[in-house]
């Protein structure tokens, strides 16, 4: 089984040193059932890559299943008599490809490089492929695990026999994975991700497995919006097991809601004040209707907290929620209660899977765009594109951006000092950084811009969340 790692971040060969592996060398491994190769198909200043080649002895497979303990699922392959001997373990990439991983590149995992500790730290643009991947539901399943992570994912069904395609697909898909990330973060999302797509596990899955698994997802499990189905899997269905984790899981998070949901960003105020949340989705409302907006839509939407309050307001006869995650979508369609809404009503509301980063013709023309605690989400490198993307192709008349004030972060309690307020942002402005960004962008793409802030004002740090409302210099005379 194969799993390839390539950047063009330059110079390209700096990939040895964050894998700790010489490009001029091919590098060997013995692992439980057979043998790690790692080797360099190409290996030049402009584009380098990696490859993982594991060659799986199946009598040594055989061996190590032996030796497991307790029954197995009936899904995996060797569940029926000979299957320890006949089945596509060698070949399809599962939970031994991401053991594998975790012993040849276990200081990459970790995010350390004696030799480019700044490199190591710092997103780069990477693209991941797996050409067999075994996928429990198919193509769909592995863009709903993916993309919330900041991937673009192509994942293509391999057909049952090329020459008979009326045999439709098998369970196999070819994967690509496209995106700018810490080579550290990309490697643990393989190494939970594989076999939770496999959906079956080559070793006996004991209770050591949950701090696995929360080690490898921290700072994003807790709030991927499949972290259920990833739990599930990933601890082979063992409802005692799934259960600690999630637990584990919901302490690490503010608010057991959905990552895009805006209500999960903020450490929560007083319970006999408005939440933060509440009192941003006012203001953006309030900012909505000073434009006179009529056509609105809602850029990463998330579970539909925004869309809830847009909706009750009839001096929006159009509203469109966007958000690169189905699962996302899905909770925002069961908040608003889409299914049950009188048809003039349900006709206001529609609901598109779009990325923030890729220009789409879709949103062109419309009155106002919010970008509502998005922003931070974002690698600072994928910011120009969302600022085409949005400012530069779709160009509504209106852009409201809100974002948290990092210099506030000191009046959380419990929060320490030096991190952010939720473990998926990849930064947060100051009030300077802020206005600077706001200024570039409307000096870069024709619009005027006002700042304000959300939240109690405090005189030394300011407010806990930025305001930006941007209007097209045009489309204000």
């Amino acid at each position: 089984m194969l799993l390839t790692l390539t950047t063009t971040h330059q110079p390209a060969t700096d990939l040895g040193h964050l894998l700790v592996k010489h490009p001029d060398r091919v590098h060997a491994f013995d692992v439980p059932v057979g043998t790690a190769h790692v080797f360099y198909p190409e290996a030049g200043e402009q584009r380098c890559t990696a490859a993982l080649l594991l060659d799986v002895d199946p009598l040594r497979l055989a061996a190590a299943r032996g030796r497991g303990r307790g029954r197995q699922s009936a899904a995996t392959p060797e569940s029926f008599t000979l299957g320890r001997y006949v089945n596509d373990r060698p070949y399809a990439a599962s939970s031994l490809l991401a053991s594998a991983l975790s012993k040849v590149y276990r200081s990459a995992l970790r995010g350390e490089s004696s030799a480019r500790p700044e490199l190591a730290a710092s997103g780069i643009p990477l693209e991941i492929r797996v050409p067999v991947l075994r996928c429990r539901g198919g193509a769909e399943v592995a863009a709903r695990l993916f993309t919330p992570l900041g991937w673009a994912v192509t994942a293509t069904a391999i057909p049952l026999d090329e020459l008979h395609p009326q045999w439709g697909d098998s369970r196999y898909v070819d994967l690509t994975l496209d995106g700018t990330l810490r080579l550290a973060d990309a490697l643990n999302h393989l190494y939970v991700l594989l076999p939770v797509l496999d959906d079956a596990k080559h070793y006996w899955v004991a209770p050591d497995e949950v701090d696995k698994l929360l080690r490898a997802g921290a700072g994003w499990l807790a709030d991927h919006p499949e972290r259920g189905l990833i739990v599930r899997r990933y601890l082979a269905h063992r409802r005692a097991l799934a259960g600690q984790a999630l637990e584990r899981l919901a302490a690490q998070r503010p608010t057991d809601e959905p990552l895009a949901d805006d209500g999960v960003d903020d450490v929560p105020p007083a319970p006999t004040r408005a939440s933060l949340a509440a009192r941003r989705r006012e203001a953006v409302h309030a900012a909505l209707v000073d434009a006179g907006a009529r056509r609105v839509l809602d850029l990463g939407c998330g579970g539909g907290a925004l869309l809830a309050t847009l909706i009750g307001d009839r001096r929006f006869t159009e509203i469109v929620g966007t958000d690169v995650s189905t699962r996302a979508l899905t909770l925002a369609a069961r908040r608003l209660r889409l299914d049950r809404l009188p048809e003039r009503q349900r006709a206001r509301v529609t609901l598109r899977q779009s990325a923030l980063t890729y220009r789409d013709d879709r949103l062109r023309g419309y009155d106002a765009a919010v970008l509502m605690e998005v922003v931070e989400h974002l690698d600072p490198s994928r910011l120009p594109a969302l600022e085409d993307a949005v400012f530069g192709h779709a160009r509504p008349a209106t852009v409201v951006v809100t974002t948290p004030n990092v210099e506030h972060n000191v009046r959380y309690e419990g929060l320490p000092a030096g991190t952010f307020r939720h473990a998926d942002h990849r930064f947060e402005w100051t009030r300077a950084g802020f206005a600077g960004w706001v200024e570039r962008v409307g000096a870069t793409y024709g619009y005027a811009a006002t700042r304000r802030g959300v939240g109690d004002d405090d005189p030394q740090v300011g407010p806990p969340t930025q305001v930006a409302v941007f209007t097209r210099e045009e489309a204000s005379r």
